[in-house]
């Protein structure tokens, strides 16, 4: 009788162990697929303020050249110019923020220095 219980005790161990090591890599599994979820996430994250950036400079950039237009009366000349500056705006910002193009630090701006971090100490800026 003794012999029977702890077969019976071994059979319900070993199918414990079954259903634990089952529910173990379920979970693995679920965290593997919640990192995915969370990096995807970020990349969508990423790609909206990027995209969003670019086309409020260009925005921006064409009502300005349309206010410059309606007020000065340079039709379409202030549009065109105004709208490529603001493309191009759109494109430095979108570079800045992806880490292409780093922004200059502002004490170097004020010191006067280029980006290679030398002083210009000529008076004519050359």
């Amino acid at each position: 009788m003794k012999g029977s219980r702890k077969e019976s005790l071994e059979e319900r161990l070993q199918r414990l162990d079954a259903e634990l090591a089952k529910r173990r890599t379920e979970d693995n599994a679920d965290d593997v697929a919640e990192e995915k979820a969370a990096e995807s996430r970020k990349g969508y994250a990423a790609a909206m303020k990027l995209s969003s950036e670019f086309v409020a400079a260009i925005i921006v950039g064409a009502l300005l050249g349309y206010l410059v237009d309606r007020f000065a009366g340079t039709a379409p000349w202030g549009m065109i110019v105004l709208l490529l500056l603001g493309f191009c705006a759109g494109v430095l910002n979108v570079m800045r923020s992806a880490g292409m193009v780093a922004s200059p630090h502002p004490v170097d701006r004020m010191a006067g220095r280029d980006a290679a971090g030398k002083t210009n100490t000529n008076k004519d800026g050359a």
